[in-house]
């Protein structure tokens, strides 16, 4: 058969155009792909809610593949070895109650699953802001990552979500602006971001999982946004407490579900 360039074109567009219209209107809607986000999204996905995935970046995993200082390993402790044992993960215990993986590895397994729980992840697409509807997080507003940095004018469109979860890292970035142009109080004791403190991995991994709740009506937060947000710890390369946060989170949006 003859190849049509044309025909390629018309491939990608109306089929990217089909999926993103299907997501315009979901259960969750995920921001951020790194290791707290996929786990929250396969897990629900694979509940039954229609869940979707929004990074801005080209390449999902958030800091999961530089491992510790671009050594791409990352370790888990004994309570997250189920959760990777069941993504088919390779775990090699180097000390004991220590487990390392290849974060690549790590990376393709949760993926693979994700996309096998038909969950459609939108890269290269940035969140500006959120849909607040009667005092409750209802969507989010997108555009192109790329608008974003090249500093241009272009408006953004709009998609309906009865749950959003941020679980964009560090930077709370979801929490954050909802806080900048809302100004609304959140379930912290202070009503206000936090802000992360310095690392201490033992701490921080108990309380990444703590954390883990609805910080306003409608957004959740998982993953190190949720010690972002109460002012806990970092943890460094440390994982387990990242898959144990999007699994819980899960867990929790379904039972309110």
């Amino acid at each position: 058969m003859a190849l049509k360039d044309i025909e390629v074109s018309r491939a990608i567009i109306e089929r990217y155009t089909e999926r993103l219209l299907d997501n315009l209107e979901v259960d969750v809607a995920v921001v951020g792909a790194g290791p707290a986000g996929l786990t929250a999204a396969y897990t629900l996905a694979e509940k039954g809610f229609k869940t979707c995935i929004f990074e801005r970046a080209l390449k999902p995993g958030g800091g999961m593949p530089g491992g510790g200082m671009m050594f791409s390993e990352i370790v888990v402790q004994q309570e997250a070895k189920p959760i990777l044992e069941d993504l088919g993960v390779r775990l090699h215990e180097q000390n004991p109650g220590y487990f390392v993986a290849d974060a690549i590895e790590v990376l393709g397994c949760q993926l693979v699953r994700v996309t096998h729980a038909n969950v459609k992840l939108f890269n290269l697409v940035s969140v500006e802001d959120v849909l607040l509807y009667d005092e409750r997080v209802s969507g989010l507003v997108l555009n192109w990552t790329a608008v974003q940095m090249g500093g241009l004018h272009v408006d953004p469109l709009t998609m309906k979500a009865k749950v959003v979860i941020d679980a964009t890292g560090h930077a709370a970035e979801v929490v954050n602006g909802l806080l900048r142009k809302a100004k609304v109080k959140i379930n912290t004791p202070s009503g206000k971001f936090e802000g992360e403190r310095p690392m201490w991995a033992d701490k921080a991994e108990q309380l990444t999982l703590e954390n883990t709740a609805e910080i306003y009506p409608g957004l959740w937060i998982t993953g190190m946004a949720a010690n972002a947000c109460f002012g806990a710890p970092r943890m460094g390369p440390i994982f387990g407490g990242m898959f144990m946060s999007g699994k819980k989170v899960a867990e929790k949006i379904a039972e309110t579900l």
